[in-house]
């Protein structure tokens, strides 16, 4: 958040934190949804399966009362009796159609069917009795059916993809307790498609039956059930946790029960119930909270922006203050109003800006005095050494035993001092001049530093230095080529008495460069002293000159910046010192003149 205001970062803050609490929110509460909806899921499974178990356990103890009852019959065991299958398959309709079941048997005590009726084809007399073999050591014996006459042998028969529950009671001639046996009496039920309608609806749930692997009867659609017999289902207490399967692209939490009584294979049921339908209000939920959450995250966002306006509103204006006073506005309107932290930091800072006023105008005065009366000690120094000069030669020149050469001489004394003060006065003026005192016209300025040159090396001062020029291309522009004598003229006094007087080497390198011209003032002096390396450019500032004035390099610098250059020491070392100037080179319109091509 870097370059951002405090009232945006605030702002920003607040809509993360609100997106996140909203986004937080809606997640727990989904997955809470989802969690109760779980829970409600297992208890409708777990109810389902009990209600199936307490109907069956209904229909189980009412057909079994009707097998005994059947049993006990005269006309079933006179029937039994006659050991005639055409006479028992004939005379024992009536009877079934008695009992209501859906499957009818009567064997005799080798298990060999006698009579056979069922609602729907599938069972044959072959697989009855092979049926009837298997259950025979599970038929109650003649004491404990006397004792409890409902002890009798439940199976699950299974054929042409039709299932029965069926109950085995046995036929006794006479009394059951001699144990004589006539045969074996079957009746049972069908585990159809109404029976597993009636469960689903019941249940609320899709169900379906499976003896072993293949599904019997379900609720299903045929390709729901081809996905079911490919989930690894096992039987389960009703109370265990359920399965989440896929069924299609709808998701099912299922539970799976064994049916007593136990066979092999097992007869399940299956009781599965939509996790989708049941959580499909969780969409509308969702779109409700995510309406809300947004609701709450703009309303929260204009409040938050409300209060971040109000609160950062004053710092807005101490931070506007603050930029004014760094542009030197002093005057700058800061609004405090209350009496908090914001309005006491306002307080404070206006306080101190009006301090730094004053300090700053207490500062300006004392360094303006400082400044005048430092350049009234140089000048009057300055004055009083060549006064004095001008004085003392006077007072010899009044002597009558005075030669000719005598004389000349001291003219000379006397013409030098007043030389140096009207160099002073003009530096002086010169640097109180404002850029359109120029007077530019076209040139060379190839011709006005040779020019320069010529009357340095008639100068006292040059006297034994050597001075060379190297110019390379046309350095021709609109300058002041007065302005620029006298900036060349302080340039080679400068260096010429920095360097000794014997051995001494001025090098002077113009060249053009782009749009400017460059000239290199290099001499082998021992270099610009530390402790005036930072303030060369000021006025007044001299070191370890006899005459210097210290107003030499600041109308230098003054002159070349009025012409849009610049001048700076390049480089300064004990072998010597490089002074650069950059100089513009200007058409008569402003405009650089065009790159020509150096002559040699």
């Amino acid at each position: 958040m870097k370059g951002l205001q405090l009232r945006t970062k605030f702002l920003l803050s607040m809509l993360l934190v609100s997106l996140a609490l909203t986004g937080t929110t809606l997640l727990v509460v989904r997955r809470t949804v989802q969690e109760e909806a779980r829970r409600e899921i297992q208890r409708d499974l777990t109810n389902s399966v009990l209600t199936f178990q307490g109907l069956q356990r209904q229909r189980q103890e009412t057909l079994a009362r009707s097998a005994g009852l059947l049993a006990d019959l005269p006309t079933v065991r006179a029937l039994m009796t006659t050991r005639d299958s055409v006479t028992i398959q004939d005379a024992s309709l009536s009877i079934w159609r008695l009992a209501g079941s859906d499957l009818f048997v009567l064997a005799d005590p080798t298990a060999k069917v006698m009579a056979l009726h069922a609602t729907a084809p599938g069972l044959t007399p072959e697989t009855v009795r092979g049926f009837l073999l298997t259950s025979q050591h599970s038929l109650p014996v003649a004491s404990q059916v006397a004792a409890q006459p409902l002890q009798e042998s439940r199976q699950w028969w299974y054929g042409e993809k039709h299932l029965y529950e069926v109950f085995l009671q046995p036929i006794y001639f006479g009394d059951s307790a001699e144990n004589r046996r006539l045969g074996t009496l079957a009746i049972g039920y069908e585990i159809n498609d109404q029976l597993a309608q009636d469960i689903g609806r019941v249940a609320a749930s899709q169900v379906a039956f499976r003896y072993g692997g293949p599904i019997v009867r379900s609720t299903l659609s045929p390709s729901q059930e081809n996905e079911l017999l490919q989930q690894p289902l096992s039987p389960d207490a009703p109370s265990a946790q359920p399965d989440t399967i896929q069924l299609g692209k709808e998701r099912f939490l299922a539970t799976s029960v064994a049916l007593p009584p136990e066979t092999t294979p097992a007869v399940t049921l299956v009781v599965l119930k939509s996790f989708d339908q049941a959580t499909a209000f969780l969409d509308d939920l969702n779109r409700r909270l995510l309406a809300l959450g947004l609701v709450a995250v703009l309303g929260g966002s204009l409040l938050v922006f409300l209060i971040s306006h109000t609160f950062t509103r004053p710092l807005g204006n101490l931070v506007d203050g603050v930029r004014a006073l760094e542009h030197g506005d002093y005057a700058f309107p800061l609004r405090a109003r209350g009496r908090d932290e914001v309005a006491e930091v306002s307080g404070a800072f206006d306080r101190m800006r009006a301090s730094l006023l004053k300090n700053r105008q207490e500062l300006v005065e004392s360094e303006r005095l400082a400044t005048i009366g430092r350049m009234a000690s140089s000048i009057s120094h300055d004055l009083r050494h060549s006064l004095a000069a001008i004085v003392a030669n006077a007072e010899f020149l009044c002597e009558a035993n005075l030669t000719a050469a005598q004389r000349e001489e001291l003219y000379n004394e006397v013409g030098m001092a007043v030389n140096q003060m009207t160099d002073l006065i003009e530096s002086l003026l010169e640097f109180s001049r404002t850029r359109e005192s120029l007077r530019p016209s076209f040139g060379d300025l190839q011709k006005t530093l040779q020019y320069s040159v010529q009357l340095m090396k008639s100068h006292p001062d040059c006297q034994g230095v050597k001075i060379t020029l190297d110019c390379d291309g046309s350095c021709e522009g609109w300058f002041d080529a007065k302005k620029m004598e006298r900036v060349f003229h302080n340039l080679l006094l400068n260096a010429c008495e920095a360097v000794p007087h014997e051995g001494g080497r001025i090098d002077l390198h113009l060249r053009r460069s782009g749009e400017s011209a460059e000239l290199r003032v290099c001499d082998n002096g021992p270099g610009v002293a530390a402790e005036i390396r930072e303030q060369l450019f000021q006025p007044f500032v001299s070191y370890g000159k006899e005459n210097g004035t210290g107003m030499g390099l600041t109308v230098v610098q003054k002159i070349v910046q009025d012409h849009g250059g610049d001048v700076m020491v390049e480089r300064s070392s004990a072998a010597g010192t490089v002074f650069l100037l950059v100089l513009p080179l200007k058409t008569a319109s402003g405009k650089p003149l065009p790159v020509q091509e150096s002559v040699s």
